[in-house]
């Protein structure tokens, strides 16, 4: 900073000046000297004569004058890191977005002689001050600067070409660019979008270009059919997480999702958003080893303006396939319950008294049963079904989200508690249930009618008669409206109403559910007969370790059962079912989907408990391959 421009900005004479700053101002005005001594403390004025006798030594300290105080002091970390490394110190200054706080900066920096300088200019015209600098032979590294300007930058053009490509790579090709306005990353990552997508042979319009301040956007989304999204700002994608999640469309079901992520996020762990880490530290060190070699005069070659860190995603959580491509979905409209089972030497009976062996709680009902184990063979599933307002439902919510089951159809109560059933169980595995319904009670045909969104694109709906027969008949009839099949399991039903038997595809009593419902008939044959001839075209009786019969408009015919030991028959029906639904989705004949289905109901009556013993893919069909590999013949199933 000259006298000249110290006069300048005072709006005195530059002899004025010279008199305050040498002490020979008697006659000058005590507001002009204030004004002008202000000034000169403000930009860090050193009169010619101290100025040329400073110095030429190194101080080993390096200046960094931001823009604004970054959001992450990760870049800081790293700049940090690579001077001490170097033997440097660091004097930090943040110019808060003011030119004129940076000039101040700037005479500051010079004052305390700093051997180099790190400098993000607050605008295009800052460089115009660069003189200072070069008059002190201080060496100068720009970041973030405009086009113009030679400065090192973080190569957002290749994230959003990598977040885009990895959209990409999952099959998606309607997509769109969630972008935030006057923002250089946003164009950036949108120019990165763009040439990926050019890459690719995928047209590309502004049209895809999406601003999350703008308040159609969510609707272009869902009326463009959208199926995946690249983000520039983490804070975006979580508004967009929420906002998406109001208009009943979630992530990943309905849409991918994948955003640049901010070092300040880091901590969030719900939701959990596919992300490329933006890699400030390493920046950060990249231009202060930059800085030293000029300071150093260290030969060699120069490095790229543009900093591409090796980008790995944290995870793949927000990120499917579309859902066009994806098989159908199974859905289950069902109980939920905490089971409390008790095993007991023989089950209780009136009069006497049952001694309790040991005791075991874990989540239950035939809902939550049978959509874990249509989860746990690979299908994707959502869960309808209510619990109450207390502790139990924490542990079912934490549960089913951990076996992958989707959980927006499931419900608080806030007046009910979560169900309970009370299982005993004989050490011969044989069992006797009851059960306290609490929150499955109040599901009604209005929640079935409100929640009917988790049936697009279902192929298979699996009903339990736990829950009230106005709810199985709504979700029977909502099932059949978006073309799945219906799976009912009858069980506390007294009897089978017309408008019910209108809408099932797929009857699967057991032998007492069967008598109970029509006690006319004797035999197993003719129980089916007598379902089959009321129009149900499907009918599957179990008959626990004898196996099941079939009976079809082709097909009347006995199934063994796979041979296990029984230890606790009381989830094999729901472990049946539901790979009886996994593998018919999968194209699987019904007689193979039967034999595989008894072997998924051996290994879950084989095991205590449940949920714990319904069995994965992997290990089903590693079993079944050992033994009867033709079921797995994927040239007859698929």
């Amino acid at each position: 900073m000259t006298i000249k421009e110290i006069a300048n900005l005072a709006g005195v004479s530059i002899s004025t000046v010279s008199k305050i700053v040498n002490n020979k101002d008697q006659n000058i005005n005590p507001e002009t000297r204030n004004r002008v001594l202000k000034i000169v403390k403000e930009y860090n004025y050193t009169p010619y004569g101290m100025a040329k006798n400073l110095s030429t030594a190194k101080t080993f300290v390096l200046g960094v004058l931001l823009r604004t105080a970054p959001r992450t002091n990760l870049m800081l970390n790293g700049i940090l890191q690579s001077a001490q490394e170097h033997g440097y110190n660091i004097l930090l200054f943040d110019s808060q977005d003011c030119q004129e706080t940076e000039l101040k900066h700037i005479t500051s920096l010079i004052k305390n002689r700093v051997d180099g300088i790190i400098w993000e200019p607050v605008t295009e015209t800052s460089p115009q001050h660069e003189h200072y600098f070069t008059e002190q032979a201080i060496p100068v590294c720009y970041i973030n600067g405009p086009d113009s300007l030679p400065s090192y930058n973080i190569d957002f053009v290749q994230m959003g070409y990598v977040l885009t490509q990895k959209l990409l790579e999952y099959k998606h090709t309607k997509l769109a660019c969630l972008l935030r306005d006057k923002s250089q990353r946003s164009q950036l990552v949108a120019e990165g979008f763009k040439k990926c997508l050019f890459d690719n042979q995928i047209p590309y319009s502004d049209s895809m270009r999406l601003f999350i301040n703008d308040p159609d956007s969510i609707q272009k989304i869902i009326t463009f059919h959208i199926s995946g999204i690249v983000s520039s700002h983490y804070a975006s994608s979580l508004e967009l997480f929420d906002q998406m999640t109001r208009m009943r469309h979630y992530i990943p079901s309905d849409l991918s999702l994948v955003s640049l992520k901010d070092d300040v996020r880091e901590a969030i762990s719900y939701p959990s958003i596919s992300s490329l880490k933006i890699p400030y530290r390493e920046f950060g060190y990249y231009i202060c080893e930059n800085l030293v070699k000029k300071c150093e005069k260290i030969q060699g070659e120069e490095s790229p303006y543009l900093f591409a860190a090796e980008c790995s995603f944290d995870n793949e959580a927000s990120i499917n396939i579309p859902a066009f491509f994806r098989s159908k979905k199974i859905v289950v409209a069902g109980s939920i319950n905490i089971d409390c089972t008790f095993t007991v030497d023989m089950l209780p009976q009136a009069g006497k008294t049952t001694r309790i062996l040991s005791s075991a709680t874990m989540m239950g009902g035939k809902g939550a049963n049978q959509a874990v184990g249509a989860s746990k063979l690979g299908r994707e599933v959502s869960l309808i079904g209510e619990v109450g307002n207390d502790a139990d439902s924490s542990f079912i919510f934490e549960t089913l989200e951990k076996e992958n089951v989707i959980t927006q159809g499931v419900h608080k109560d806030i007046n009910s508690q979560t169900g309970r059933a009370y299982i005993y169980l004989e050490t011969n595995g044989e069992s006797a249930i009851t059960i306290l319904p609490g929150a499955n009670g109040s599901l009604s045909p209005e929640d079935i009618q409100n929640r009917q969104y988790l049936f697009h694109n279902a192929g298979y709906c699996l009903l339990s008669a736990e829950l009230t027969l106005p709810v199985i008949s709504e979700a029977a009839k909502i099932g059949k409206k978006y073309d799945a099949k219906n799976i009912l399991k009858p069980a506390a039903l007294r009897m089978l109403p017309e408008e019910l038997i209108h809408n099932i595809d797929i009857l699967v009593p057991n032998r007492k559910e069967a008598s109970t419902l029509c006690p006319q008939c004797q035999t197993i044959e003719e129980q089916a007969e007598y379902f089959f001839h009321k129009g149900i075209e499907t009918v599957i009786i179990t008959l626990g370790h004898e196996g099941c019969y079939l009976k079809t408009a082709e097909t009347a015919k006995y199934f063994p059962a796979a041979k296990f030991t029984s230890i606790d028959t009381t989830g094999g029906a729901d472990a049946f079912i539901s790979a009886l639904a996994a593998y018919l989705i999968d194209g699987c004949p019904m007689e193979k989907a039967i034999q595989i289905a008894t072997y998924a109901a051996g290994f879950c009556v084989s095991r205590q408990g449940v949920v714990p013993a319904l069995v994965d893919r992997n290990t089903l069909e590693t079993y079944i391959g050992q033994r009867e590999p033709e079921l797995l013949k994927r040239i007859d199933c698929d």
